[in-house]
């Protein structure tokens, strides 16, 4: 984004040629104006208006990537239900056989599965807004639009496979003869925020990725190391309190991905490291997106 300043001027006419004389011709001095251009600097705040004005604009991008995801696979979107059902039963296989504390009274698939939900769209969504301006670098030269769109579009897309896989786990839940707890009600407010959680970190390794493509290796490392650090196939019972805290403070998904267990099934509810996930990735969030503008302007620069 650049910023304009100029100075414009009407025509003056010149006071020795007046309307009207003879042998004089009426005759106009322009005065010239100057126009500045250059870079904004420091931090700017996220133009939301501007962003709503596209917003049919972000709901083709997103429709474009969930046709682009499935197109030319024979599974189609069968994928997004194969991926955490192969990952339960490994998960599965390592907490009966490693003994990890599980939720009393209920099926390890079972609770292993409703963690799962929200792991697979932070894993999947983490990976690809960290690489959405990287794989989409003609857009970002060619083309204005909000480019905060790109890291977005990456990460909701996978909302959908999260839908997909909730429909999969309530099957599971029938085999099983469990009948979900009341607090089920609160579902769509841990879906918005595993995506704030996705995006906190996406929308941040955007713009590294784009300025130090190094970044582009760091993150399926950092990816293996968060999916040890969420309670998964054991709870957060495994580990003494102030463990918990610093747990959920390096790690959102810790507190997150719990809660959804005990939002389905009623287990014991962490609130500790739940909300501390939770502020983190909501502060994190916030930084990103003002971090993400601050430097926008220098994205065509590093392409």
């Amino acid at each position: 984004m650049i910023e304009t300043e100029q100075t414009l001027s009407q025509p003056r006419r010149s006071s020795d040629d007046a309307p009207g004389e003879a042998g004089g011709a009426p005759s106009e001095i322009l005065e010239t104006h100057e126009t500045t251009i250059q870079p904004s600097s420091g931090w700017r705040a996220v133009n939301w208006a501007e962003m709503y004005e596209y917003r049919e604009l972000l709901v083709f991008l997103i429709w474009r990537d969930i046709s682009a995801r499935y197109k030319q696979t024979i599974l189609g979107g069968a994928w997004a239900i194969i991926q955490p059902l192969l990952m339960m039963i490994i998960f599965t296989f390592v907490s009966r056989y490693a003994k990890t504390p599980m939720p009393p009274n209920i099926p390890i698939p079972v609770a292993v599965f409703a963690a799962l939900i929200p792991w697979t769209m932070f894993n999947q969504g983490l990976s690809g807004s960290s690489l959405s301006l990287v794989n989409s670098l003609n857009m970002v030269t060619k083309v204005y639009f909000p480019r905060l769109f790109l890291p977005f579009t990456a990460a909701a897309v996978f909302l959908v496979d999260g839908l997909l896989a909730t429909m999969v786990y309530a099957v599971l839940l029938a085999f099983y003869g469990i009948v979900p707890h009341w607090t089920v009600v609160f579902l769509p407010l841990l879906f918005a925020l595993t995506l704030i959680a996705t995006l906190s970190i996406g929308v941040l390794l955007a713009g590294l990725t784009l300025f130090y493509r190094d970044f582009k290796h760091i993150v399926p490392f950092l990816v293996q190391i968060l999916m040890y650090m969420t309670p998964i196939f054991y709870t957060p019972a495994m580990f003494p309190e102030k463990y918990r805290l610093v747990l959920a403070f390096i790690n959102p998904m810790f507190g997150i991905s719990d809660a959804f267990r005990s939002a389905i099934l009623g287990t014991t509810m962490y609130w500790g490291p739940f909300l501390i996930s939770s502020g983190v990735a909501i502060g994190l969030f916030i930084f990103s997106v003002h971090y993400f503008r601050r430097t926008e302007r220098l994205f065509a620069d590093h392409v």
